[in-house]
């Protein structure tokens, strides 16, 4: 039976999402680039244009917001210049921010990629990567069931980057309160954590964190050998589904009842910044509506490819989005 893509994408704006994890301001100085320095071998960047934009698991909401879902953010960021920065960019882009914790004790993740001739020459982060403190955590998890309390969402993703939002009991907390109250679970795990996310609906690493995780060392990833792996993942993480991105290969998946590997379309790739924080969200969204692990696997593997067509973290365009999937999934199976 054929795709309704319409009806899909109109489904997806009915969605409440909340989005746990490490938001970041992500800084862009663009510049342009015709001499060395004479103070030592470097390019100099005369910079021309300066511009602030959503990271990190701000960009997972952006990323939802950009398909008209509903969205709430819950995080942490420092009591500076760049947490206001972030918090109202987001709350300019329609996420609600009301669920953002501000620490004295924390400096609010900044990225600043200085980038001459379209390419990125430095970066520059400026952090506090620490685990929060658990009176932190307690707070979050409050601040978890007070947003379910007043939005009931149908989904809750965690997106993990290394920055101490997401520590080992927290998370464990919120999958137990995801599972008790029916919520799809999705997280995009970092190494730290990795096998932290026991029992959550959707695990998405990508290939590089497995083979780190399960140390695999070296082997041709095949469908069979991928199935091999999820078996390995599951049988430590407990998770229903299996959503490895595989760069340039395309995206495995595997449940109970659907396993395969999607090869990537071709695109002109000129940055793969953001391009997991999109994959988790539309992967979310879609199985949210469809339950379908196979239309989930398609989809995202058309956004993450579609947003790695631009320079810097973007969001995913919903009409470039639905008109790929019209023009590339003719007879999706599902």
């Amino acid at each position: 039976m054929p795709v309704d893509f319409d009806k899909l994408f109109r489904d997806i704006t009915k969605l409440k999402v909340v989005v746990i994890g490490d938001v970041m301001l992500d800084t862009y100085w663009w510049g342009d680039v015709d001499r060395i320095s004479p103070e030592g071998p470097v390019p100099v960047v005369a910079v021309t244009n300066r511009e602030h934009r959503v990271g990190g698991a701000g960009n997972v909401a952006l990323n939802v917001r950009s398909l008209e879902g509903s969205v709430s953010v819950i995080s942490i960021v420092g009591d500076d210049h760049e947490g206001e920065q972030l918090t109202k960019l987001m709350a300019d882009k329609d996420i609600d921010t009301s669920f953002i914790l501000k620490s004295s004790t924390r400096v609010t993740t900044n990225k600043i990629r200085i980038i001459g001739r379209n390419q990125q020459m430095m970066r520059l982060d400026a952090e506090t990567t620490r685990e929060i403190e658990e009176d932190h955590a307690n707070e979050l998890f409050r601040q978890l069931e007070n947003c379910a309390g007043l939005k009931m969402p149908e989904v809750v993703i965690l997106q993990d980057y290394n920055k101490g939002v997401l520590t080992e009991p927290f998370i464990k907390k919120i999958i137990d309160f995801c599972n008790a109250n029916n919520i799809v679970c999705a997280a995009d795990p970092k190494i730290k954590n990795f096998f932290a996310y026991k029992n959550v609906t959707l695990f998405k690493p990508n290939l590089k964190e497995v083979r780190e995780g399960l140390q695999i060392l070296s082997g041709v990833f095949t469908i069979d050998k991928m199935s091999e792996v999820h078996q390995l993942l599951k049988e430590k993480v407990l998770h229903k589904i299996s959503l490895i991105t595989m760069s340039e290969k395309g995206v495995f998946y595997e449940s109970d009842d659907a396993s395969g590997i999607i090869s990537s379309h071709i695109r002109n790739i000129a940055d793969v910044s953001g391009a997991g924080d999109t994959v988790i969200a539309v992967a979310s969204l879609i199985y949210a509506v469809t339950k379908s692990v196979i239309l989930m696997a398609e989809i995202a593997n058309i956004a993450g490819g579609l947003v790695c067509e631009e320079v810097g973290t973007i969001a995913i365009d919903k009409q470039k989005l639905l008109a790929e999937c019209k023009r590339l999934l003719v007879s999706p199976r599902v």
